[in-house]
């Protein structure tokens, strides 16, 4: 089993910048599939960017492309989204997710419920 914890919301102006980090326990960090999510009130969470375990491959949805990096440290256990010209329509609750895997499949990357392993999620609200 793996935890994750996230850090790193708070509240910025839209077109400012955050960096969100998603520390995870467990010695196997590299062979789990990360992804963030959010969710914003009333509704679905949806799928923000992922990276596979080597961090060779990454995806992203396509409203945060060329906004987002995913990135993650295998030695710090730990993977990052750098979120850049935040817009409002970005505000949510950023969660981080696991799922063990050594396949990479572009679908299901982006499906929560690939996802076994979830933080409580931090807070992101850009005021306009």
């Amino acid at each position: 089993q793996v935890q994750v914890v996230e850090s790193g919301g708070g509240l910025v102006q839209a077109g400012g910048s955050l960096r969100l980090s998603c520390a995870a326990s467990g010695r196997t960090f590299s062979m789990y599939l990360m992804g963030w999510f959010r969710q914003a009130p009333g509704k679905e969470r949806e799928f923000v960017a992922a990276i596979s375990g080597s961090g060779g491959f990454t995806k992203y949805a396509d409203s945060e492309k060329g906004r987002f990096t995913i990135s993650r440290d295998n030695a710090k256990n730990t993977v990052y989204l750098q979120m850049n010209s935040l817009k409002p329509e970005d505000t949510a609750v950023y969660h981080c997710a696991a799922h063990r895997t050594f396949v990479w499949n572009t679908v299901q990357t982006m499906d929560v419920k690939t996802y076994d392993y979830w933080g409580q999620g931090t807070q992101v609200t850009v005021s306009s």
